[in-house]
């Protein structure tokens, strides 16, 4: 079922759209989340620490996927607003084609060079080989992961944010028990919850691709539709590059945050690996609502209805603000009761830890869902270049805090990275919504007045 967001009042549309995707990109959080689990619990606090520093590489990998796929799809989601079928169904082709192309390599490469990234990482010999037998395991499975997202990103484009939702149900509680099942009963690991992960969102992703062979003919791909065509090619690896980018750059000040957390030991590292899995629920909060207003924005776009994409944007952002303060108060009055999830409340120095994380960073909450408001606004306008701009300057204010604190030996001091990054991807995102915003505006009434005068 498609959803048309050029007509109707922006609030119950974004919120339509980005309910199921909110509770979708939870699920699909809670892959790696019931991995930590189920490893925190059953095999120890080494487990939950070696799933941990491999979070920001998949952050960075899966970061990178994610976003080329959905650069890919604001082409399909502007081309639904203009009802252009046949351009929507050639760009879906050459999206999947790009996809599988760029996966395969990124597979390679990670798997070629994967322990040298780890010992880069500061990951400490007692856990190199349990970190790299899961990372293995997760990288031979990217083409999974990048089905489900392209997939999923395509039917969003279109509107239908619930169907990916209902098929990432079903694959986190298979998720769940091949995890206990290869762990408990197949005593398999780490290197078990990775093959859960691959193997669940393997099923989601043919789930997404079965439905829809059979209930979207708009996405029902011919041999033409796959004829090459360079034009498309250049205008879907003009915003999936940028997009990619952005998250990878992103990953990779994630990935340089955590190398300076595992120099402080086990603890430390499965501190701030449970509080990190916490903290990205609630950053899949803004981030499912402000992709839910990038397609709004990207269709608005196509239908050239800058109104409405400036009253879209302003309703978002008191969304944002109504959210922090919720999410400040969980982590702030509810956060070490939460970790209970992950560690055992014996565990006090990890909880400890974690707690450390949460009052240096929670404050800053409202930085993080606006940047994810302005970035998406700008990618749904068709500027993938800005938002990469945005992704320099967050892993420029992680690398800077992380090389000023280096000497410190404060575990405090490292985590305040995130906040300074937050803010200083604000600096050129802002301002360049602002400008374009206008610009847009004015030219549309430019040519307004143009077509009356040319009709008297």
């Amino acid at each position: 079922m498609t959803n048309d967001m050029t007509t109707g009042r922006p609030l119950p549309l974004i919120l339509k759209f980005a309910v199921p995707l909110t509770l979708g990109n939870i699920l699909q959080q809670l892959y790696n989340v019931a991995d930590s689990v189920v490893a925190g619990q059953f095999i120890g606090v080494d487990a939950l620490a070696a799933i941990g520093s491999a979070g920001p590489l998949m952050f960075m990998v899966t970061g990178w996927l994610n976003g080329l796929t959905s650069g890919f799809a604001i082409l399909l989601s502007q081309s639904f607003g203009a009802g252009e079928k046949r351009e929507l169904r050639r760009y879906a082709a050459m999206s999947v084609v790009l996809s599988v192309v760029v996966t395969l390599a990124v597979t390679a490469i990670l798997l070629a060079a994967n322990r040298t990234i780890l010992i880069w990482m500061n990951v400490p010999e007692e856990l190199l080989g349990e970190t790299c037998r899961y990372t293995e395991v997760i990288y031979a499975g990217l083409l999974t992961t990048c089905a489900y997202n392209a997939l999923g990103s395509a039917l969003r484009a279109l509107g239908d944010g619930r169907t990916p939702l209902y098929f990432l149900l079903l694959a986190s509680v298979l998720n769940v028990v091949l995890d206990i099942f290869f762990i408990v009963s197949f005593d398999m690991g780490v290197e078990g919850c990775a093959w859960a992960t691959v193997i669940a969102q393997g099923f989601s992703a043919v789930c997404c691709l079965v439905y829809i062979g059979k209930r979207y003919e708009i996405l029902r791909l011919s041999r033409e539709d796959f004829r090459y065509s360079g034009k498309r090619v250049r205008e879907l690896l003009a915003l999936g590059v940028p997009m990619g980018l952005q998250f990878s750059i992103t990953g990779i000040g994630t990935v340089i945050l955590q190398g300076a957390v595992n120099t402080f030991g086990a603890v430390c590292m499965a501190g701030y690996s449970a509080a990190n899995k916490l903290q990205n629920i609630i950053w899949v909060i803004y981030f499912s609502l402000t992709t839910a207003v990038g397609t709004y924005v990207g269709q608005n776009m196509g239908a050239k209805r800058m109104d409405r994409i400036r009253q879209g944007v302003r309703t978002a952002q008191w969304m944002i603000l109504a959210w922090s303060v919720v999410a400040i108060a969980l982590v702030y009055l509810a956060g070490r009761y939460m970790l209970w999830l992950f560690v055992d409340p014996s565990e006090t120095a990890v909880i400890d830890a974690a707690q450390v994380f949460f009052r240096v960073s929670g404050w800053a909450y409202p930085f993080l869902g606006s940047l994810c408001l302005y970035r998406n606004t700008i990618q749904g306008m068709g500027n993938g270049w800005v938002p990469m701009l945005g992704g320099v300057a967050e892993l420029l204010a992680r690398c800077l805090v992380v090389w000023i604190v280096a000497d410190w030996g404060s575990f405090a001091a490292v985590c305040l990275a995130d906040p300074i990054a937050w803010m200083a991807c604000l600096i050129p995102l802002v301002p360049y919504y602002l400008w374009s915003i206008r610009k847009q505006i004015k030219k549309q009434e430019k040519e307004y007045e143009q077509t009356l005068h040319g009709n008297e």
